[in-house]
């Protein structure tokens, strides 16, 4: 990988404190391998059932077990009543999805909903434009854990990287993730890659992965452009098999999902996973059924 709108010195250079700073963090491992070796039989087979040609393994657990383990069902938009948000969660105990993926104001009450239930919630932090601090986002991270999240999903300082301001990028990024590992939840790095050129796509995995994310994550779901197969393998290139990718921004169907795990994508967010599960199934969701071709309006 060529890096030429990059400063490939700054990025050397931060990659080399953070090697030598996670060399003195403990190593924090999920509680079911703390336990036993041979804990997680069996992981992969509801994925390969589901029609998985390939597998991202990641710092956080393994493959899912089937379709719903790959989705964060998701609700993001500013409008989402409370009542949303309860069928939200209905839903994500009914499937059996991964998390829920929620605005902060919403993580208590998810959290109170899903509290029976093997689900965890996810939110966002500096959502979605990335620009906010990174004490501010400290703060947020460490607010949303207080109130119930499992899982953060942080926006990177777009400009800072577009300006080629690595060491703030860095800065940015490890306020969240120092936040999450400190209380033992998943961080995912947004890199909102639809606004970024290959070099700075590279850049900002590269710079995740120095900070201890783990995950990197396409979209917002609010840029320009979501998830696309080429952003997801070029991801997974980037930071090999020992970290997730999430794929997130315009996967509404099973053949959608599909194709980004298959590029390597371990975690998908999407608002359709109620349909992409019943495809799944072999069921055809309400609405889908054939009917004649739509013609144009008279009026």
């Amino acid at each position: 990988m060529r890096l030429e709108s990059v400063d490939l010195a700054q990025l050397i250079t931060i990659i080399a404190e953070e090697v030598r700073a996670a060399s003195a963090r403990p190593v924090v491992r999920c509680a079911c391998h703390s336990v036993a070796e041979d804990c997680c039989p069996n992981r992969f087979q509801g994925v390969i059932d589901a029609g998985a040609a390939r597998l991202g393994v990641h710092a956080t657990g393994g493959a899912p077990a089937g379709v719903a383990g790959y989705i964060d069902h998701t609700l993001l938009k500013p409008d989402a009543s409370r009542t949303e948000i309860e069928k939200l969660c209905r839903e994500a105990a009914e499937f059996k999805f991964a998390t829920v993926c929620v605005n902060p104001a919403w993580v208590a009450t998810c959290a109170g909903l899903l509290a029976k239930t093997p689900v965890g919630v996810c939110t966002v932090v500096g959502f979605p434009l990335g620009a906010t601090t990174p004490d501010v986002k400290n703060y947020e991270t460490r607010r949303v854990i207080f109130d119930g999240a499992r899982e953060v999903d942080m926006v990177i300082n777009i400009g800072a990287l577009k300006s080629n301001d690595l060491r703030l990028v860095e800065k940015d990024i490890e306020a969240v993730t120092s936040a999450c590992r400190e209380a033992g939840v998943t961080s995912k790095v947004i890199i909102e890659a639809a606004y970024l050129t290959d070099d700075e796509k590279i850049a900002a995995c590269t710079l995740s992965k120095a900070a201890g994310a783990d995950f990197v994550k396409t979209s917002t779901g609010f840029g320009p452009g979501g998830a696309t197969v080429a952003d997801v393998a070029l991801m997974r290139r980037v930071v090999g098999d020992d970290m997730g990718v999430k794929a997130a921004g315009g996967v509404r169907d099973l053949e959608g999902l599909k194709a980004m795990v298959e590029a390597g994508a371990s975690r998908v967010g999407a608002s359709a996973g109620v349909k992409i599960v019943q495809q799944s199934q072999g069921k055809e969701p309400p609405g889908l059924k054939p009917g004649p071709t739509p013609t144009k309006p008279s009026y």
